[in-house]
């Protein structure tokens, strides 16, 4: 039976996203679905003070509709979109970046409901939580206060990460193509800076959503590395992939790689198309369901 890829979105990220790859997908005879997470696309906060002329101190008080979404809150909703996929055949779940955190969270909870998860340059923490692999030598050249000035009030206030991505300051745009789409022009790069919106949910999860052997460790699993991600370096996705296998050694990764940047694949979508198509008749590891 066909199989129907399902597409998670990473952080500040929606639906809206994959709207190019699904073209591609389409055209090559493949169904899928989008997802938006809770509080994302049509459900996100959009204020007026976001939009120009900006009130920047508006901004920075303003309540989002993100505010308490919790990774559990995401897993139960990607679930519920999987149970329903799952009517119609077989589930590949497809993530990117921190798309992954709620796919692993996902398939930990409800493993018959997928039938191969894919992870394109994204989070599968294993041995450590998310903001623990910050610390290590993988993620030693990313600035975690590069950022910085585009941030938008406190987000223990706000109970909420608030980033102005429409923010005029050079210095923020520079570190956002340099981190997302260093190989795309300046026409792509404030293309696709202007489909993100400006809150992310603080909860990132913990120990008990890491990877599980038990659960997880039985699907089939692909990662795609983005060769010149600069958010998520591609030493880090070879800890991840590395990792993953030592977890599950007789169902080790099925590894590709695509060049490009964190987003690339997404504005090019024709290679990693291809080579999603092409695991729509892979055959599952020996021994798995």
């Amino acid at each position: 039976m066909q199989p129907t890829f399902v597409l998670v979105h990473g952080a500040f990220a929606n639906s809206f996203s994959f709207a190019p790859l699904q073209a591609e997908l389409g055209l090559l005879g493949h169904r899928s679905v989008a997802v938006d997470l809770p509080g994302h696309g049509f459900r996100a906060t959009f204020t007026r003070a976001y939009q120009a002329p900006q009130d920047l101190e508006g901004l920075a008080t303003a309540p989002g509709s993100i505010k308490g979404v919790t990774l559990a809150d995401n897993a139960a909703h990607l679930i519920g979109i999987l149970e329903r996929a799952k009517r119609n055949g077989p589930v590949i779940l497809v993530s990117h970046s921190r798309g992954g955190i709620t796919a692993t969270a996902a398939a930990n909870a409800r493993p018959d409901l997928i039938d191969r998860i894919v992870y394109v340059s994204a989070w599968c923490p294993v041995r450590l939580d998310v903001g623990d692999y910050y610390a290590e030598p993988e993620m030693a050249g990313i600035d975690p206060t590069a950022f910085a000035s585009a941030l938008a009030g406190n987000p223990a206030e706000l109970g909420l990460l608030r980033v102005n991505f429409r923010t005029g300051n050079p210095d923020s745009l520079a570190a956002f193509k340099a981190a997302f789409f260093a190989d795309g022009t300046d026409e792509q790069f404030l293309t696709f800076l202007n489909t993100f919106q400006p809150d992310e949910n603080l909860d990132a999860g913990g120990s008990a959503d890491r990877a599980q052997a038990a659960t997880w460790g039985r699907i089939p699993k692909t990662y795609i590395r983005l060769a010149d991600d600069a958010s998520l370096p591609l030493a880090l996705q070879d800890r991840l992939i590395r990792e993953g296998n030592e977890l599950t050694p007789d169902n080790p990764y099925d590894v590709h790689t695509l060049g490009g940047s964190h987003l690339k694949w997404l504005v090019d979508p024709a290679p990693a198309a291809r080579a999603l198509g092409a695991l729509a008749t892979l055959p599952a590891p020996s021994g798995q369901a």
